[in-house]
């Protein structure tokens, strides 16, 4: 492709040859090739401008730069752009043939709520009759097939490749996570989206954004960008639901429990095996567990309905769907329910407990395992020690993924958000499997056991190596001799 064709859209300043033949374009200055267009980016601990020289020695003809070398080379193009990060967005869309513009993405923001909601909209659609593509923290999909990502978080370059992936295998509609980081990093600039869907903000990645009020704004910016042709559904029952499409150019449409709303929902009765819920003065029984899953129950039907299936329908199609893996997902073994989930921030974890507390007899007691990731916002860890202590009968104190840190130093932060009865009350085991083998000792038939904070994951990261963990499997050989069943 020629480079002139791959700056379509950009505005830059170019010096030499904007006809240059580009085979492939990288921001890593070790996966440049001959004929490359390397971009320098300006990340949050590596600065790309300091790789220009290494990368126009392994054979990069173009550099696109916001600050231009003193002493250019003779025989490279020089792309000068304001914002190098989102320069990589549009140019990745363009040398990938836009190929967001030739499906319907749909994109999620907010705390929590994302992959349930982009999961089972993939799931909804499925059932449908559409192709469908999926972006998700879990899996990338196109249809049922997984589709082999190289990076955990898709960078601008990635997600342009997986879309044309997508594109080529004929989906007609891909539903996608929209993290903040993702946001604020331009890794979305270039993409077209149909629609943008609010699920809700809590706290939660402060040690990225130092503040709500930024991370608030990274989640405003998806909606401030969305074309007039798309739809903005958000949730009026948050606090910000409005503000995010204050500014929005989009169809603005509403979901929520407790006010008038475009789509308007009322739980009748909460139960393990599911909801049975009246949505827009219908009643339908779905298989999802707790309030929270309300609201993304609503995200979905608003989506589905935007996108012309018909509302009753919808409902029957939202009746069948399965709960996203490590979400909510239940073992049962020995008169014991134990409940894995993903919660990992405050407002989620007390959503889990709050529906357990709310569906839970007075005769069962409730143990809650839960620690707190490593390298990560560090503020939120007494908070959901608090928490957890606050919902639950005993407490087990363990490690999550602590990565690079000390995982006895991560759960010193937690205990400081217990009293001292309450640390005196609480159990402290920094081994992980051996905290759920004292969850499984101490419940008696009847009892529920939560165990929080890593859902679907299936490794434990601790010193940068990811070694084989799964919760779900864990208690399964512990309450079920190695056989599996849930609630699936």
């Amino acid at each position: 492709m020629k480079l002139h064709d791959i700056l379509k859209g950009i505005d830059c300043n170019k010096i030499n040859d904007a006809n240059v033949e580009i085979e492939s374009i990288t921001f890593d200055s070790r996966m440049v090739k001959p004929q490359t267009l390397f971009v320098a980016q300006v990340g949050v601990h590596v600065d790309g401008h300091k790789f220009i020289n290494a990368a126009i020695a392994q054979g990069a003809v173009a550099v696109a730069c916001q600050v231009l070398p003193e002493h250019p080379q003779e025989g490279v193009t020089y792309i000068h752009v304001n914002d190098s990060n989102r320069a990589l967005g549009l140019m990745a869309s363009n040398f990938y043939g836009n190929p967001s513009q030739k499906l319907k993405l749909i994109g999620i923001t907010g705390t929590n709520g994302k992959t349930t909601t982009v999961t089972l909209l993939h799931q909804l659609f499925r059932m449908k009759g559409y192709h469908v593509g999926l972006l998700s923290t879990i899996v990338n999909k196109v249809d049922e097939d997984e589709i082999p990502s190289t990076h955990t978080t898709p960078d601008a370059l990635e997600l342009n490749r997986l879309l044309a992936e997508m594109v080529k295998q004929g989906c007609q509609y891909c539903f996608m996570e929209v993290s903040s980081h993702a946001i604020v990093q331009e890794r979305i600039a270039g993409l077209t989206f149909v629609g943008g869907i609010f699920s809700n903000i809590t706290h939660d990645h402060l040690d990225f954004h130092k503040t709500m009020a930024a991370y608030i704004a990274a989640k405003k910016k998806f909606f401030d960008d969305l074309p007039a042709e798309a739809f903005a559904l958000t949730n009026k029952d948050d606090k910000n639901g409005m503000v995010m499409v204050q500014n929005t150019r989009a169809t603005v449409k509403t979901y929520s429990l407790q006010t008038m709303a475009d789509v308007r929902c009322k739980i009748i009765e909460s139960t393990f095996q599911g909801l049975h819920l009246m949505l827009n003065d219908t009643e339908v029984w779905t298989r999802l567990v707790g309030r929270f899953n309300a609201y993304n129950l609503m995200a979905i039907y608003g989506t589905a309905v935007l996108c012309g299936i018909d509302p009753q329908e919808t409902l029957v199609l939202l009746s069948q769907l399965k709960a996203a893996e490590g979400r909510f997902e239940y073992v049962n073994g020995r008169g014991i329910t134990a409940i894995v989930d993903y919660a990992h921030t405050p407002d989620a974890l007390e959503n889990v407990l709050s529906t357990i507390n709310d569906i839970r007899q007075q005769h069962q007691n409730l143990i809650v395992v839960v620690g707190c990731g490593g390298d990560r916002d560090p503020l939120k860890r007494p908070i959901m020690a608090k928490i957890a202590v606050s919902h639950c009968d005993r407490l087990i104190l363990t490690s999550d993924n602590p990565r690079t840190e000390d995982p006895d130093a991560i759960l010193n932060a937690m205990e400081e958000g217990l009293t001292l009865e309450e640390r005196a009350s609480a159990v402290r085991i920094t081994d992980r499997l051996q905290a759920i083998r004292t969850a499984c000792m101490m419940a008696h038939e009847g009892d529920i056991i939560l165990v929080a904070g890593k859902g679907h994951e299936k490794y434990q990261e601790i010193n940068g190596v990811r070694h084989h963990f799964d919760d779900k499997e864990e208690l399964s050989k512990l309450l079920c001799n190695n056989k599996q069943t849930d609630n699936k």
